[in-house]
């Protein structure tokens, strides 16, 4: 029951639902998972983790359990933690590209670029159409001073989601960079008025933008006829 009302609203009888159903069913592996999954949901890390503990201890090879524990460690900060839990579920369940993604970020954040590069390609390889992937290749990319490499693979994330405005806003902050000023702008512009959550520096950052990326997106944002957009989202 605990399982069908998390599809539904409101989210707080369901996280209740769980609860009660953890209280009731202290063995039952799936209902620590799902109770360990709400939490996540809410950013509740320490509680979701304790609970995601629990059950990987019932259930010690549930790939879901494993991920979510990559999921939640990775947003603690505890990156080698992370990828230890990932790569566990990736070994259960190895031709999964939404974690072969999750590992790649994992890298990203521990500097092992090439490493990152490779598990974003391995879910690519899985599944083409995975932008995302392609998407994070161009900031690994960035970061290692490979400004065209970096354009090509936000350029052929757009050809697969013309809508997103994360790739299309790098390419704008890149061309920018390099002196495009006029045509940093016609690209940058929309994408921002498009999702305004990219103007933000903070979610850009959350969003594995690495510190030369934001450094030459703040510039961009300087610029006066970025800013009076700026102040209008």
């Amino acid at each position: 029951e605990a399982a069908q009302l998390a599809q539904l609203q409101p989210f707080d009888l369901a996280l209740a639902q769980a609860q009660l159903a953890a209280q009731l069913a202290p063995e039952d592996a799936a209902v620590w998972g799902l109770l360990g999954s709400l939490y996540l949901q809410v950013e509740e890390l320490d509680a979701a983790i304790n609970a995601l503990n629990r059950a990987q201890q019932l259930e010690a090879d549930n790939s879901a359990v494993l991920f979510a524990l990559g999921t939640a460690h990775f947003r603690q900060g505890d990156y080698l933690k992370a990828s230890d839990f990932i790569e566990s579920g990736l070994a259960l369940e190895p031709e999964n590209p939404g974690a072969l993604f999750d590992l790649g970020n994992t890298y990203f954040k521990l500097s092992q670029f090439d490493e990152a590069i490779a598990q974003y390609q391995k879910s690519i390889d899985l599944d083409p159409q995975f932008w995302p992937s392609i998407n994070n290749i161009g900031l690994v990319q960035y970061e290692q001073g490979q400004t065209e490499a970096a354009i090509e693979s936000w350029e052929a994330s757009l050809e697969i989601a013309p809508m997103e405005s994360e790739p299309q806003l790098a390419i704008a902050v890149a061309r920018f960079a390099q002196g495009a000023e006029a045509e940093a702008i016609e690209i940058g512009v929309p994408a921002l008025e498009r999702d305004s959550r990219y103007a933000d520096l903070e979610f850009l950052d959350e969003n594995l933008w690495g510190a030369t990326l934001l450094k030459d997106t703040q510039a961009f944002f300087n610029h006066p006829e970025v800013r009076a957009i700026l102040v209008q989202l």
